[in-house]
């Protein structure tokens, strides 16, 4: 597997599962610690793109750190200091994430293409009831339609899991507060937005006129299912 073909995250992250394996006395670097790399990665996407998939966060630290208590530790004459092989199921796992990354049409190898292929393999995602289709879903949060197109993606789509919000599924949490008096607005937004051409509207205005309040409104509409 050629690193030069993978992401800067996932070579990170490979790396730092590398660590996590020796620190625990595993003799091997195992699916979960990848996983464990990956959540706990600066600047990372998996936290937002397993969050946009409907998992917990801490469920999901607490299945791996379960998961990898139960792996053997080597120690004694046994033991080579340093030295960690990939174990089979990560092999398994990173060659079905170059498959994900063909079927993506990505140029690079990424952390995203790993987590289908861990969702694919089973394991602590099985137990958690997650779906290739939701972290799909998660996946188009993240990233949107944008492809990985060199070794530094996060910092093309990165942005909109700082400085966005995924305002429909706040308001099918229940944690957006009803709009009242803008229903010509929202009707106006949805009748932009449903056209086949010229379908961007523009919400223009001082601060604190209701500007947010309209695409909030309409956010509750598309989950209650009260649009076109």
């Amino acid at each position: 597997m050629d690193m030069n073909r993978m992401t800067v995250k996932l070579q990170e992250a490979l790396q730092s599962a590398s660590g996590h394996a020796q620190r625990r006395s595993h003799q091997g670097i195992e699916v979960e610690h990848v996983l464990l790399a990956l959540l706990e990665q600066e600047g990372g996407t998996t936290p937002a793109l397993l969050e946009g998939a409907g998992l917990a966060l801490p469920a999901v630290r607490q299945a791996v750190e379960q998961a990898l208590a139960k792996f053997p530790q080597v120690q004694g004459s046994g033991a080579a200091p340093g030295q960690v092989h990939i174990a089979n199921r990560l092999t398994h796992v990173l060659n079905r994430a170059e498959e994900e990354q063909k079927s993506l049409k990505d140029d690079f190898l990424s952390v995203e293409h790993v987590l289908l292929a861990m969702v694919q393999e089973g394991g602590i995602f099985k137990k958690l009831g997650i779906t290739r289709d939701r972290l799909l879903a998660g996946l188009q949060q993240v990233r949107g339609n944008q492809r990985v197109t060199s070794q530094d993606p996060e910092s093309t789509y990165q942005s909109l899991v700082k400085y966005g919000r995924e305002l429909t599924q706040l308001a099918g949490h229940g944690k957006l507060d009803p709009v009242i008096g803008r229903d010509d607005e929202i009707r106006r937004v949805i009748q932009i937005l449903s056209r086949r051409t010229k379908n961007n509207p523009v919400l223009i205005g001082e601060p604190g006129v209701g500007k947010t309040a309209i695409v909030e409104g309409l956010a509750i509409r598309i989950v209650k299912g009260d649009v076109p």
